[in-house]
């Protein structure tokens, strides 16, 4: 049912208008303006329409168009709320005061999102869908994204060669779950809100790497291989074994020399914010060292090419030596790749030898060399 007013307040000729009493000087408060949010309260509910009242304002109207496109459940509002809504028009056609509860919800989500950015504050949040950047939710009624940069050690799409379809699968798998996360950051203006749960553990993991410090040895559990290393998860916390810390050999593939769920022991060689850096050649004797007494420059060696680079070829000398011949001993790339085969042994010359740096330079020897090595051997 339609409320009934009383036609004293919408007679413009026997009362006046409300401009007129909102241009008064004798109302012994504040007026509002277009723009601001005042509260009122529900006096009546009809078929289409929401009135308030608004004191010495008089009445409030909200239409049902403004009320479908709130953040309000319309069923859910009752007789006596109290609630908030954005001055509209201060007289409408029908001489009430147009207001709204879409823009009023807004305001109050926007300052609430403004509130916990703030503070701080951990809030829970569903899983909606899922793009190859990351993961969609809502806070308030308010769409959110929660990147991939932006996830949890935990949840984290550790994938090796960075398959975006597989990144993808993984993401989606999230879809329906509940995710405690924290405001990272967003713009009002263009309606972006963005999530952090990496925000979320900060705390909590600044509070367990407080007990660990560089040159402890952890032991933990391979969580994850991709391209540039291995992830390790100990205490709760996710460390990265760079491809350079793997091994002393020059390692291509991390999964060449660990798999996802095997126990390591590693060396933590950096902490920087909350990333962990690990390594596990850090454990082993360092294979320079054996190195040194047994080579010099000017010696010949015999080793095979493991790789291929544009600047020249890796020569594996010893399991965990290898030496380079660089491109520059040869007339170009195809005559490197003709003269020297992958996995076959050959003899070269060390032209430069420098242990405490990890370096070693290779010369292939010439045809003249190698008889004359003959001969002397």
């Amino acid at each position: 049912m339609e409320i009934s007013i009383p036609a004293t307040q919408l007679n413009e000729e026997s009362s006046p208008t409300m401009k007129e009493l909102l241009q008064s000087k004798d109302i012994g408060f504040s007026m509002p303006k277009v723009g601001d949010i005042i509260e009122g309260r529900v006096i009546e509910k009809g078929r289409n329409k929401l009135y308030l009242d608004l004191g010495p304002l008089r009445l409030g109207v909200v239409y049902r168009s403004e009320i479908d496109l709130s953040l309000y459940d319309i069923q859910a509002i009752k007789t006596g709320d109290v609630i908030p809504a954005k001055v509209v028009s201060l007289e409408n056609e029908e001489g009430l005061v147009e207001l709204s509860l879409r823009e009023a919800g807004l305001e109050r989500v926007w300052k609430e999102i403004a509130g916990l950015k703030e503070s701080g504050e951990v809030l829970k949040t569903v899983i909606e869908g899922a793009n190859r950047g990351g993961l969609m939710a809502s806070v308030k009624g308010i769409p959110a994204f929660l990147p991939v940069s932006q996830l949890s050690p935990e949840h984290y799409p550790h994938v090796e060669g960075g398959d975006k379809e597989e990144i993808l699968r993984r993401l989606r798998d999230f879809v329906g779950q509940t995710f405690e996360v924290k405001v990272l950051d967003f713009d009002r203006k263009t309606a972006k809100l963005i999530l952090s749960e990496r925000a979320k553990v900060s705390k909590e993991l600044e509070e367990r790497l407080a007990r660990y410090g560089v040159g402890q040895i952890i032991e933990g559990t391979v969580s994850g291989i991709v391209d540039f290393g291995a992830f390790v998860t100990f205490d709760g916390i996710e460390g990265l074994i760079h491809i350079s810390e793997l091994g002393w050999q020059l390692v291509e593939r991390p999964d060449d020399v660990v798999k996802i769920g095997d126990s390591v022991k590693a060396k933590i060689i950096a902490i920087e914010n909350d990333r962990v850096s690990l390594s596990l050649k850090a454990l082993k004797q360092n294979p320079w060292e054996e190195a040194a007494k047994r080579y010099k420059k000017g010696d010949v060696v015999e080793g095979t090419v493991s790789k291929f680079n544009p600047f020249g070829a890796f020569v594996k000398i010893d399991p965990e030596i290898q030496g380079l011949a660089h491109i520059s001993e040869f007339k170009s790339y195809e005559d490197m790749t003709s003269v020297l085969e992958i996995s076959k042994s050959q003899r070269f010359k060390v032209t430069m030898f420098e242990p405490k740096e990890f370096k070693m330079a290779l010369r292939l020897l010439t045809a003249e060399e190698k008889n004359e090595n003959a001969l002397n051997s």
